[in-house]
């Protein structure tokens, strides 16, 4: 039996057979996990101690499908020139990758607010950070529970 490019069965199973050995060999997806949210963090805001409020985060609580997990969020700030949100940043600590999204805004924005749709792989904590105008930075976190994920792996 030939395929249309003229190749045997024989050397096609052979072909797939290799690729797939390849793909057992491949590295395993390593999930972030708290140490490595913390490490993130640390790189953005050093040694600046993170304090509570601030920061109002809509999360539910369960996401049936970790593909599409609404996420809102809203900073209290004035938003002048003197006391503004400089950025925001929300990480996850069971996806391959920590850092989710990053916001950042200027004091001619008239509120420090924003709603995306992220992909969370499993159930695990969602950290929100914020670094405001005079270096303060508030931090909220909130469990999610995922029945569904949605970073594949």
């Amino acid at each position: 039996m030939t395929f249309i490019t003229g190749a045997t069965r024989r050397a096609f199973l052979g072909t797939a057979g290799s690729g797939l050995a390849l793909l057992a060999l491949a590295p395993v997806v390593a999930w972030a996990d708290a140490k490595m949210v913390a490490d993130e963090i640390a790189k953005l805001f050093g040694d600046k101690p993170l304090k509570e409020g601030r920061i109002k985060l809509d999360l539910p609580s369960i996401a049936e499908n970790g593909l599409v997990v609404p996420l809102s969020f809203e900073v209290e700030s004035p938003m002048t020139e003197a006391d503004y949100v400089k950025s925001v940043h929300f990480f996850a600590e069971g996806n391959p990758s920590p850092l989710v999204a990053s916001f950042a805004f200027t004091p001619m924005v008239p509120k420090a607010a924003a709603s995306i749709r992220i992909r969370l792989a499993q159930t695990q904590n969602i950290i929100a950070v914020a670094e405001m105008s005079n270096g303060d930075v508030y931090t909220v976190k909130k469990e999610v529970k995922v029945t569904i994920g949605g970073c594949g792996g």
